[in-house]
């Protein structure tokens, strides 16, 4: 009897190890879709003024982040999103930081070499255009969306991106493929 629970109780944790990343749950004020919903075209410009758009990041899971150097939360959560940039950052994942600066990418320069950000790339849209076509609220507002560019929630205010309940939340989402 003892052992039989032994070994119940000794299968119930191997499976509890085993369960996929996926089925960590989504941390406080993350609202998650039921169904992945497909987004509206985006463009903005690279550090080099180069056209972008999310398709440029098919194939991976993808944190959009939508700031600007002069909201006070966001400032206190960039360099939140460099840490996790450097801890998740690679071919299937990508932190697109979406700076909504009008002053243009010089701003965003500045603003990162005061802050100590150094894995995040420079993505702007002066034009502000994306924040009221992804229909932001305010700032900051992060979207996470999928390798088949479909959004899988989003979070709107500031958070913790490096947090040990967010880094496996989204490192269940990147091994959900």
């Amino acid at each position: 009897m003892i052992a039989s629970k032994l070994a119940v109780a000794l299968s119930a944790m191997l499976l509890a190890a085993l369960l996929p990343a996926a089925a960590a749950e989504a941390p406080q004020n993350f609202a998650v879709l039921d169904t992945p919903a497909a987004l509206p075209e985006i463009g903005f410009a690279d550090a080099a003024g180069q056209p972008k758009t999310l398709s440029d990041y098919s194939s991976k899971v993808v944190l959009l982040n939508i700031w600007a150097t002069w909201c006070a939360p966001c400032r206190k959560e960039m360099p939140t999103l460099d840490r996790l940039q450097a801890k998740l950052g690679g071919p299937d994942f990508e932190i697109v930081a979406l700076s909504m600066d009008r002053k243009g990418p010089d701003a965003v320069k500045k603003f990162y070499a005061e802050t100590g950000v150094t894995h995040l790339a420079l993505n702007i849209d002066t034009s502000a255009k994306a924040m009221f076509t992804l229909g932001a609220v305010g700032l900051p507002m992060t979207l996470l969306i999928d390798r088949d560019g479909k959004e899988i929630g989003r979070l709107i205010g500031p958070a913790e991106w490096d947090a040990p309940d967010m880094v496996d939340f989204i490192r269940g989402r990147i091994a959900a493929k």
